[in-house]
């Protein structure tokens, strides 16, 4: 079996209710940093990065509004809206700076904060996202989204007999499927999802909060451009489907790092796609040392 990591929950008061935020690993003393997940996922993603880090950090990983424990908070959705939850999670744990770690659609939320909150972060991480999605040039976005988040909007509809059925579904994904990803780390990732009553059970991700928050993602996505605090940039070379199409270029990415090199800097995560990047063994130590260098 799979170590266990550590799991604490506090509640934070937000605008129209509690977001639930989870301390994941860590020692008492260690030092913390802030990770959001991404568009249809939730804050066990983060469970073999954070055995990982090890003692090194601890992470405070929220389920972003609309997902898991807090998908009954009511939009409005959007980046904005996301980042205004991360300054309260900041000011409930006490944290004046810290190093922020986002994934995918964290990713560009964490760009954000570091845009409009520059005081408030030490560093940030971006795993996989944070700059324009290629192929959303001159295209309708919803449209787009149905394309390109197609298996995951149809997970949003479909039904479950029992968690078990939930976890089958994941195995079977063309990203899970033979990867480094721990069945124990699936199953806690599955069942965190996972609400309702056998036989009816269902994703806790609301279909309103991902077509809310996806139009954000696209060539409008220029918050990473405008940072001017330390980030790096992990991308993975495989995409969402484990398919050649990384969601995150990294000459994309390259270039980025190189309008502000002294600042900057991107790195290929070799044999991970966008979802192992973070879920699997050799995604989640490679993000966790990216962490580690910046707290």
């Amino acid at each position: 079996m799979t170590d266990q990591v550590a799991i604490t929950r506090r509640d934070v008061e937000v605008s129209g209710g509690t977001l639930a935020c989870f301390r994941l690993g860590g020692a008492s003393d260690s030092p913390v940093a802030v990770a959001v997940h991404g568009i249809t996922s939730n804050s066990r993603a983060w469970i073999a990065v954070a055995r990982a880090l090890g003692e090194r950090v601890a992470l405070l990983a929220p389920d972003i509004r609309g997902r898991a424990r807090s998908n009954e908070l009511p939009g409005p959705y959007g980046v904005a809206t996301h980042v205004e939850d991360l300054v309260a999670v900041l000011d409930a744990f006490g944290l004046e700076q810290t190093a922020l770690v986002g994934h995918s659609l964290g990713a560009y939320i964490v760009a954000r904060f570091g845009v409009t909150h520059p005081d408030r972060v030490r560093a940030l991480v971006l795993v996989d996202g944070g700059l324009p999605i290629p192929g959303t040039e001159n295209v309708e976005m919803h449209a787009f989204l149905d394309e390109f988040l197609g298996p995951a909007l149809a997970r949003l509809k479909m039904r479950f007999p029992d968690p078990e059925a939930y976890r089958e579904w994941w195995r079977a994904h063309p990203a899970i499927a033979g990867s480094d990803v721990s069945d124990d780390d699936l199953a806690a990732y599955a069942d965190h999802d996972l609400i309702g009553s056998a036989p009816e059970m269902r994703s806790s991700v609301l279909e309103a909060s991902v077509r809310g928050d996806a139009g954000e993602v696209g060539p409008g996505a220029l918050a990473a451009q405008q940072l001017t605090l330390p980030a790096r940039m992990l991308c993975a070379p495989r995409g969402l489907l484990n398919d050649p199409n990384p969601m995150q270029p990294i000459a994309l990415a390259e270039a980025w790092a190189a309008a502000d090199s002294g600042r900057r800097a991107a790195v290929l995560v070799p044999d991970v796609n966008h979802y192992t990047i973070t879920l699997g063994s050799t995604g989640a130590h490679a993000v966790a040392d990216a962490i580690a260098e910046v707290v």
